[in-house]
């Protein structure tokens, strides 16, 4: 039996992927291989693409991790060969031919584009996206932004993953962005085995042991499951 040894951590919207830096160290401190995918979100194609990229570098079988609209892109990109597990993190879990954009009925109102990008406005991001971290600690992210192209939001899944792939998915019940009742009908309709913790959207921030602890559960039983 191959050990899954490999992760893949692929960050969500407005974000870069210094953001899974604890869940970075925990999971190398177990003796895991990770890589952390910089994606531009400038499209969903460019961002699978990216992500295929780092797969590839790592040779053998990896669990994929997704946050937020990294959700979108490991749904695409986890129909690789490679990929035994998909673990989604207050994540978008879409269907064939949906978008991150078509299940956001009911998710905090997007600002208006500017320039065909999206940026979340800094009044309000603290609560909205981050209520669990500290003041600065949000402030920082809220600086930091990256600009979301309204193309990746509108990118379509063609071969969503989780159709053949095992998959976990961690719910933040005090998500404000997407709430934790959308979240938890998106684990239950692709067959996700389901954790719960109470946290913002910022889940990975704020509760980094919770994600390590579920791609270890992932790894373990995708390993034992394996062809």
């Amino acid at each position: 039996m191959e050990q899954i040894k490999n992760v893949l951590l692929v960050h969500g919207d407005f974000v870069d992927g210094s953001g899974w830096r604890q869940v970075y160290e925990l999971l190398v401190a177990d003796g895991f291989r990770v890589s952390v995918v910089q994606h531009p979100t400038q499209s969903l194609a460019g961002d699978v693409l990216a992500t295929l990229r780092v797969m590839r570098a790592q040779h053998g079988p990896c669990v994929l991790v997704g946050h937020s609209y990294g959700g979108v892109v490991i749904t695409e990109a986890g129909t690789d060969d490679d990929v035994a597990a998909l673990v989604y993190v207050a994540a978008f879990v879409p269907d064939t031919g949906e978008s991150a954009h078509d299940l956001m009925a009911g998710t905090a109102p997007m600002p208006p584009p500017r320039d065909d990008f999206l940026v979340r406005e800094h009044a309000g991001f603290h609560e909205l996206y981050a209520a669990d971290l500290p003041p600065a600690e949000a402030r920082f992210l809220a600086d930091s932004q990256v600009p979301w192209r309204v193309g990746a939001l509108e990118g379509r899944v063609t071969r969503p993953a989780w159709h053949t792939k095992p998959s976990w998915y961690l719910v933040a019940s005090d998500d404000r962005v997407i709430p934790a009742s959308l979240q938890r009908a998106m684990a239950v309709r692709s067959g996700s085995t389901v954790s719960e913790v109470a946290a913002s959207h910022f889940v990975h921030v704020s509760q980094p042991r919770a994600i390590a602890d579920l791609v270890r559960r992932a790894a373990r039983t995708a390993e034992e499951t394996r062809p």
